[in-house]
């Protein structure tokens, strides 16, 4: 038997085998870093369409909360006029519903037209590649949450901060935008206690599918 990691939270204890864990970094770190070569010209292409479309800097860094409630910088492309940011933080100060509560509705006015595209492509995603690099994120795992939300988590809920957050999820591959931040929030304390590395390879499999259709994504 190999030997085991484990992980708390508040009221929970995990454990994932060690050869699991080094398995999941050994293949973040190869797919971040071939996809960074292969998409760069893509990225600049995108970063010129971005500036041509609205005033602003091309990438969005926002802080989120990572693997055990550390903060990081989380980095994507702006999809979003300038100052959307600021509203999004005045409608999360009220927030009072986690299980109802929806971070974005269809035809938000606050979306650029690039960043319409960017999003039902899930190109926006790109820039978190930096953040795999870095260690602060994996291809797989919980959607990056914000300080404000997170908390307000249950002690059951703050079992997803046990991981790293990921590009893509249970939640991703199960409804995306069209999920509650309740539905959400079920998905990735399923995918937690459910984790092996086994389960990130479906999902990733599953990825592929839900991006080409675009089905979810706005």
């Amino acid at each position: 038997m190999g030997q085991r990691s484990t992980v708390f939270s508040e009221s929970k204890e995990l454990e994932y085998p060690q050869w699991q864990l080094v398995s999941k970094r050994l293949l973040d770190l190869l797919v971040a870093a071939v996809l960074l070569v292969i998409v760069s010209p893509l990225w600049l292409f995108i970063v010129l369409w971005i500036r041509m479309d609205s005033s602003g800097s091309a990438i969005f860094t926002q802080t989120r909360v990572g693997r055990g409630g550390k903060p990081y910088t989380i980095y994507k492309f702006r999809t979003m006029i300038q100052n959307a940011d600021d509203l999004m933080k005045s409608k999360l100060k009220k927030v009072t519903d986690l299980e109802n509560f929806v971070f974005q509705e269809k035809d938000d006015p606050r979306i650029t037209r690039s960043g319409k595209f960017l999003r039902k492509t899930s190109l926006d995603e790109l820039p978190q590649l930096l953040n795999i690099l870095l260690g602060n994120m994996s291809l797989v795992g919980p959607r990056p949450e914000v300080p404000d939300i997170a908390k307000h988590y249950t002690p059951e809920q703050r079992l997803r901060l046990n991981v790293l957050p990921g590009v893509t999820g249970l939640a991703q591959v199960n409804g995306r935008s069209e999920l509650t931040l309740g539905e959400t929030l079920a998905y990735d304390v399923e995918y937690v206690r459910r984790w092996d590395f086994w389960l990130d390879l479906v999902i990733l499999w599953k990825t592929f599918s839900v991006v080409f259709s675009g089905k979810g994504a706005y």
